[in-house]
């Protein structure tokens, strides 16, 4: 075993010991949609007069979270989104209607004199005086107060904090702090107060947050008439306990929001939704993956069977990842960490492919001398896939929403985990492997020292697919035409996530069919509301603006035809909201057609480039075709799907216009048209085995996942499928037709060193250098 060989063994042995530690020893944090509950987007909103910017949001998210952690929510996470915008996440809240009323309300907080105790009944009628309403509020015991006008707003308060005074057996008190100006307001005020005598209700304060007195204290005998109590070193005393104290002073320091905030966004999901979709990934990731590993195993027989060894690393080590980085693990998440499970073979493939490719050129080759070949070669092309789909997760984190988010995130842990598992730990395992006399000896255990069934039938048929290369651009045009079709005549069913509005889905306990439904939401007021059906009998209700209240009201006129009615899901998304994600959708497509086609423009030449973007437009405008055709709804989801689609075409490109590349680079006088036949024909066997093993995972997805991932892994299968078409047949011919209008010349076999002199070749590793 050479020095290299060790040191990725060891490496390997040591990121996967820590890996387990750390799986065993710490749980994922679950997504909203996974374990169930309420996420909201709030919109921060200029006033009279605060502007609504990044300070004020800040201010606004931690008054924010004092009053949801009066709601008793457990694990609420609150954080801020751009300048002006705040998530709320609040786990097992299924009903928002609460939540949104203490969230949504810009709370005042102002200090009053009291004026007296108002006899029970009295009306709060306007003051004949002064035409003001009179303020009749209950105190802290429910004795009911006559209150005069507002003397200081909550705006004036500087600080307020709890203490436990100890020296003077005051017990727990609250320590209050005005600004400059407002100190002297409530000086004034309490001077006022001190002049009445000790007892008299006139000698209180009232502190009012929301027209509910929070605090209502005596001025202390102490203090004289008029002279007040001075900003600094007011404190207000009682029979508190600790948290009465620290909420006390919460509630006068944070009790107003700074600028009002608008709910521009709501997602509510059941808890059975969530469990749900774990159990169907988890049934999908095991199907799919054992069938993946039963599929390389039989192509690749040993060494088949030890990527398989490395693919359960790769697992254990993305999983560790996404559970030591603290990611939030998202529906949408947990579908990309299934499907990387099938792409994380790519690698592996490459690898054996070239290697068959060795031992078929060179058959009295050393199977180590193969292998190592095979991943030096193999390498640029593993790089330039892994780096076209790490831009399309950047995209997804950086311009999706939400859900789409946690995907973006889990697909680049899925990439660079990938990469070690292949790079590093198969090689390792396959390279000591293939040290062992028997493996060698023994050619058809290995499993890559003969060509495989598909290698071997391109090689006899050698068919010439590039004659005409127009003639498939025509084929693709047609698809591309028919995906067009389906846009303009059956129209795209934007989500309402795009659109704006409401979709709630219900569970009935008796059975209620979609006519009875809409019958009797109809009768209930909500007659423009689109009733359809949702997995296993649900009701899905998509309308308008619709409020708390208004779906509550919904969700009783459902229950009153289908008995206990349960709601499974629930999205609200304001209309201005819906205009920026489908405007950010676009852009997000757009840059990720730009982005694409520099780093290929760059990386090859840009008749190559070219081709492979016009492959992945191809594939763009065929998927969204096909769910126009089928009716199926374009959503977050979708979008998350359409980008990896982009990432999965670029990355079958790659693996083919490299090894065009290397070919014309040693054959320069060869046609481009031959040198592209016999490219595609030497990577086809892993276009197929890569493909097989991503679509055994998606058909598990689509099969397993129910309505929540059904859609999301239809996309991808019909990505797959067209994709790896159009990075045969697309791709190539417009390469081939770009290159008759370029007089570039074709690439060099190779980059000199600085000297000027060739490079040697790297010595095989089991090669003394003995000559005779």
């Amino acid at each position: 075993m050479t020095r290299a060989t060790t040191v990725r063994a060891v490496l390997a042995a040591a990121v996967l010991l820590v890996s387990v530690f750390i799986s065993l020893t710490m749980s994922p944090r679950l997504g909203l949609d996974l374990q169930g509950g309420t996420r909201m987007v709030l919109q921060a909103k200029d006033s009279a007069t605060v502007k609504a910017d990044r300070e004020t949001t800040d201010r606004t998210l931690e008054v924010l979270r004092q009053r949801i952690d009066s709601l008793g929510v457990a694990e609420p996470v609150l954080t801020r989104s751009g300048e002006d915008r705040i998530i709320v996440e609040l786990p097992d809240v299924q009903d928002p209607r609460q939540a949104a009323a203490v969230i949504g309300r810009t709370a005042q907080l102002s200090f009053h004199e009291v004026l007296g105790a108002a006899p029970p009944g009295t009306d709060p009628a306007p003051k004949p005086e002064t035409g003001e309403k009179r303020l009749i509020l209950p105190d802290e015991q429910g004795t009911q107060l006559d209150l005069g006008p507002s003397r200081l707003s909550g705006a004036g308060v500087k600080d307020a904090s709890a203490s436990f005074e100890a020296q003077q057996a005051a017990g727990w008190t609250v320590k209050l702090d005005f600004h400059k100006d407002a100190g002297k307001d409530w000086t004034k005020l309490t001077g006022e107060a001190a002049c009445h005598p000790a007892g008299d209700e006139r000698r209180r304060v009232a502190i009012v947050l929301d027209e509910k007195v929070i605090s209502s204290p005596q001025v202390d005998p102490s203090v004289g008439c008029q002279a007040g109590l001075p900003s600094g070193g007011t404190q207000i005393t009682g029979s508190f306990s600790a948290k009465e104290a620290r909420d006390l002073a919460l509630l006068i320091k944070g009790g107003a929001l700074p600028v009002p905030v608008e709910i521009v966004e709501q997602r509510t999901v059941g808890p059975t939704l969530g469990a749900q979709a774990i159990d169907a990934s988890t049934q999908a990731a095991l199907i799919g993956a054992a069938a993946t590993v039963l599929f390389i195993t039989i192509v690749y027989r040993l060494f088949g069977a030890l990527a398989a060894v490395a693919l359960a690393a790769y697992g254990v080590i993305s999983y560790a990842a996404l559970v030591g980085l603290g990611v939030t693990l998202t529906l949408p998440g947990l579908a990309g960490f299934v499907l990387a499970i099938g792409m994380a073979v790519d690698a592996n493939v490459l690898v054996f492919e070239r290697a068959r490719e060795e031992c078929q050129a060179q058959p009295t080759r050393s199977l180590r001398s193969a292998l190592t070949t095979g991943f030096q070669k193999a390498f640029s092309a593993v790089a330039d896939s892994n780096i076209t789909t790490l831009l399309a997760a950047g995209l997804l984190f950086f311009l999706g929403s939400g859900p789409v988010k946690g995907f973006g995130v889990t697909l680049a842990i899925g990439v660079i985990a990938s990469m070690f598992s292949a790079l590093v730990i198969a090689r390792a395992l396959t390279e000591i492997a293939a040290g062992s006399r028997f493996v060698g000896d023994y050619r058809g255990v290995n499993g890559i020292a003969r060509p495989g069934s598909v290698r071997t039938w391109l090689t006899r048929k050698d068919p010439q697919l590039f004659r005409r290369p127009v003639r498939w651009l025509v084929v693709s045009t047609a698809l591309v035409a028919v995906a067009v079709a389906g846009i303009v005549v059956r129209g795209i069913d934007l989500g309402v996530e795009f659109t704006g509005g409401r979709l709630v889905e219900y569970s009935t306990s008796r059975p209620v069919d979609v006519e009875t439904a809409r019958s009797t939401l109809a009768a209930a007021g909500f007659g423009d509301a689109e009733i359809t059906t949702a997995g296993d009998g649900d009701i899905s209700v998509r309308t308008g603006k619709l409020d708390n209240d208004g779906e509550h009201a919904l969700r009783e006129a459902l229950a009153a035809e289908g008995g206990e009615t349960t709601k499974v899901r629930d999205e609200l998304i304001g209309p201005s909201l819906g205009d920026e994600l489908r405007r950010n959708a676009l852009i997000a497509l757009g840059v990720a057609v730009l982005v694409q086609l520099a780093y290929l423009a760059v990386r090859f030449r840009w008749t190559f480039a070219v081709g492979s973007v016009a492959g992945m437009v191809h594939d763009v405008i065929i998927v969204v075709g096909a769910f126009a055709w089928l009716g199926r709804p374009v959503d977050g989801i979708f979008l998350a799907a359409l980008l990896t689609v982009i990432g999965y075409s670029v990355n079958d490109s790659v693996v083919v216009f490299d090894r065009v590349r290397e070919l014309w680079g040693r054959n320069r006088k060869t046609p481009l048209a031959t040198i592209s036949n016999r490219a595609v024909l030497q990577t086809v066997p892993r276009t197929v085995n890569t493909g097989m093993g991503a679509l055994m995972i998606l058909v598990a997805l689509a099969v397993l996942g129910g309505d929540s991932l059904t859609d999301f892994a239809l996309a991808l299968l019909i990505g797959i499928v067209v994709g790896t078409w159009s990075s045969v047949f697309t791709a190539v011919p417009a390469a081939l037709v770009l290159e008759r209008t370029t007089s570039a010349p074709p690439p060099t076999p190779g980059k000199s060193s600085k000297s000027g002199r060739a490079r040697a070749p790297r010595r095989d590793p089991a090669d003394n250098g003995a000559r005779v």
